[in-house]
């Protein structure tokens, strides 16, 4: 939401470009051969179609080991890993550090439901293979085991050890009920009466009533009750309601908090008490009469992956919602409990509910520490990130001040990249289709959507647009993992409006971030396009770090305007000339590029690859990576989360430098750039893939080769400053460790990117004043 720097704005990360030096789904998707609905191959651009093709390598390189590949599943522990060496940073702000241990436990609670449970589903039905890694399944999954319960017992640690005390010195307590003054105990019982007591619900286990389903990430209380007539014990649960605060305040003055309501910055002192402790000193409430014997906190989680038959459904729709329903009902994967558990519940608990000893995780209480998102959004300025307002995005700005925002005369004086937060989503992309909708020379709209929010200003433009007469389009993804009901309901929105609706494409997710806009003009019909990295969502785009390009060039407007053709209708001789397009373009067109810099170089030309993902994990694509570095050309990777490559292994890959950046926000853009030494400027792609088998294989996603040289050159210093030795990153080692490097030699921090750009944009602002 701020302007991007330009080359001059970003310290120089390496020498001349001709002198470069040497942070979702299961993978087990249709074949691509039956699902894929056309060729959606690129037409011949810098590098002609039968080179797209050819990716077989160039000349003779050694063998590549069998080796050569990390575990997915393990990189990916690895990575929330890196989430929780930032809790671990006492640099860092207090309530951030906070944040990053939620962030961590609302990972690994997805990684779970998605990941474990599927690798459990296909060892459970024989579908399973060895992993590239060379792993087979059940030692994928113990090794999973074995990770996990280390890295959740130093989450636990690092709660308990370091961020509770270091909240407590900040007047920010979090306390067990019993340690609370007796008038504020008093209260306390007081508002449970009032607030919570209404909403519980005992459920009893005897032959009447059968052990009661326990829903996926509930916390729940088990226990233990006698009659004291006849001695005999029962158990029963009590679920932690979902609609109540995570933890009760209790102010200054000893007044328990209502639920939603937080305290103030100058109230003083403030403490909190788990829910759970709360009910658990009230259950002669829910068993008058009755004896409490003993009580426990415990978590379960359950396989939340779906599986949609999509060829065998004759509704996409009719049938995802039937597999909503199912989710619910999904087989546990883990169950957290906490050490004061008596043998004899905790073996009840692990027969009841189907999970095996090393699916059981012992943990301090409180358990579930996602609730700490209710800590780390206290008023407390002080303790968090200064706060940062992102800027009107360069080639918008000048404009700005005129008439109100035209951008289409601002598109029309060339190219607008974008680079989200440090430029504005409301005054870029969000005032794009705002100020299109309500043009009257606007014809037509039409806009992909993956994932938004649910009072989304871009549905609300599509809906506008659609009411004032013009002709929207709009492709909505509904197999958005856990956005698959929220797509339904602004799908259904959209379509009431007269907007057409097509939920995506048989077999294949429409992944890529797409809008195009169609506008009558003096000289005839002109479209106005955005591609983006990044989903069309303005809350995430606060905290997502995302790039993006304005175009109205007339190649990107014919080959948006073919692929939406493709999505919404039938095209199966679509072809692109400025876009690459998955599942049939992208991995072949990055392998003919990675081949075309291992020739270049071998004729004595600069030569080099700078990536920037999310994840590697695309066998091929790698093993260019690999016939790359093995041939002398430097391979740059910045990859926030999965990495399967093994960098720096003599004789494979010490050409190739991996590394990762997270922070304040979460970095999300895609970069593909290339020397081309041949060419008249690097090549340099942007867009929605991963390289991972669902984007390239799974997936609808669109790349876009950008062509202004200042822009390319943005894009390359960007890629050059991630990976330069002295900005602070996570470095991954031959032995497969990523390795924190946030401090020079001197003792001095390293350049941190993202404040950066944040002074980069602050000080374009400050220019135009």
């Amino acid at each position: 939401m701020a302007d991007a720097p330009i080359a001059s704005d970003l310290p120089v990360a390496v020498e001349s470009l001709d002198a470069a030096p040497g942070f979702d789904a299961v993978d087990d998707g249709e074949d691509e051969d039956t699902v894929a609905p056309a060729d959606l191959s690129a037409e011949p651009g810098p590098i002609a179609e039968a080179d797209v093709e050819d990716d077989a390598g160039s000349g003779p390189l050694p063998d590549l080991p069998a080796d050569r590949f990390g575990d997915r599943e393990l990189s990916w522990l690895a990575f929330n890993q890196r989430v929780l060496e930032l809790a671990e940073d006492p640099n860092l702000p207090l309530l951030e550090r906070v944040r990053f241990l939620a962030i961590f436990a609302s990972n690994l609670d997805e990684f779970f439901m998605v990941r474990v449970a599927g690798l459990k589903r296909r060892i459970a039905t024989g579908l399973a293979v060895t992993a590239a890694s060379g792993l087979s399944p059940r030692q994928v999954l113990e090794a999973i085991a074995a990770r996990a319960h280390d890295l959740t017992a130093r989450h636990a640690a690092v709660f308990s050890e370091a961020i509770q005390p270091a909240l407590a010195a900040e007047g920010i307590t979090l306390v067990r009920i019993d340690q609370l003054a007796e008038g504020e105990q008093d209260r306390l019982h007081k508002f449970f009466r009032k607030q919570i007591f209404p909403v519980l619900t005992p459920l009893a286990v005897d032959p009447s009533h059968p052990f009661p389903y326990i829903s996926g990430l509930s916390l729940n209380l088990a226990i233990v009750v006698r009659n004291p007539s006849s001695g005999k014990e029962h158990f029963a649960r009590v679920k932690v309601p979902e609609g109540l605060p995570r933890f009760i305040a209790v102010d200054a003055s000893g007044k328990p908090r209502r639920p939603g309501d937080e305290p103030d910055a100058q109230e003083g002192p403030t403490s909190f008490v788990p829910l759970e402790d709360v009910i658990a000193r009230h259950l002669d409430y829910l068993f008058p009469g009755m004896e409490v014997v003993e009580h426990h906190t415990f978590r379960v989680t359950r396989n939340e992956d779906m599986e949609v038959e999509e060829d065998d459904a004759e509704n996409l729709l009719a049938a995802l919602e039937k597999e909503l329903l199912r989710r619910r009902f999904g087989p546990p994967v883990r169950l957290e409990v906490t050490p004061d558990i008596t043998p004899n519940v905790r073996k009840l608990l692990t027969r009841e509910l189907g999970v095996v000893e090393h699916e059981v995780y012992e943990l301090p209480a409180p358990l579930d520490l996602t609730g700490l998102n209710q800590i780390a959004n206290l008023d407390r300025p002080a303790l968090a990130y200064p706060k940062f307002v992102p800027v009107t995005a360069r080639g918008l700005a000048r404009v700005e001040s005129a008439t109100p925002t035209d951008f289409f005369a601002a598109i029309r004086s060339g190219d607008v990249l974008l680079h989200h937060p440090y430029d504005s989503f409301s005054t870029s992309v969000q005032q794009f289709l705002a100020q299109a909708a309500a043009d009257p020379q606007v014809l037509a709209i039409k806009q992909t959507l993956y994932r938004t929010s649910g009072d989304s200003p871009i549905v609300d433009a599509l809906i506008d647009a659609a009411e004032a007469g013009k002709q929207v389009l709009a492709i909505v993804e509904i197999k958005a993992r856990f956005d698959e009901q929220a797509n339904i309901s602004w799908g259904r929105k959209l379509e009431e409006a007269g907007v057409h609706v097509v939920y995506g494409l048989v077999g294949l997710k429409t992944h890529c971030k797409l809008s195009l806009v169609v506008r009558t003009e003096p000289d005839g019909l002109r479209r106005y396009c955005h591609v983006g990295t990044g989903n069309y969502h303005p809350k995430t785009a606060r905290l997502y770090e995302d790039l993006g390009v304005l175009t109205c060039d007339p190649e990107v407007a014919q080959d948006m305007t073919r692929l939406f053709n493709q999505l919404s209708g039938y095209a199966p001789r679509s072809r692109y000339r400025r876009l690459l397009v998955a599942p049939q373009a992208i991995r072949p067109g990055l392998i003919a590029r990675i081949e075309r810099e291992i020739e270049n170089h071998r004729a004595g030309l600069p030569a080099w690859v700078k990536i920037k993902v999310n994840s590697i994990v695309d066998e091929a694509t790698i093993d260019a990576m690999y016939r790359a570095s093995q041939a002398g050309v430097p391979v740059d990777l910045v990859v926030r989360g999965i990495c399967a490559v093994r960098a720096g292994v003599p004789g494979l890959s010490e050409n190739i430098r991996v590394r990762s950046i997270l922070g304040r926000f979460l970095e999300h853009a895609r970069v593909f750039a290339f020397a081309n030494a041949t060419g008249e400027t690097p090549e340099v792609f942007i867009g929605s893939a991963d390289l991972m088998h669902r984007n390239l294989d799974r997936r609808v996603e669109v790349l876009v080769r950008i062509t202004r040289p200042d822009h390319i050159g943005e894009l390359v210093d960007l890629l050059e400053f991630s990976a330069a030795e002295t900005t602070s990153s996570w470095h991954l080692g031959p032995d497969g460790v990523w390795t924190r490097h946030s401090v020079g030699p001197d003792g001095e921090p390293l350049a941190d990117l993202q404040e950066t750009m944040m002074a980069a944009a602050r000080r374009r602002v400050a220019a135009s004043r």
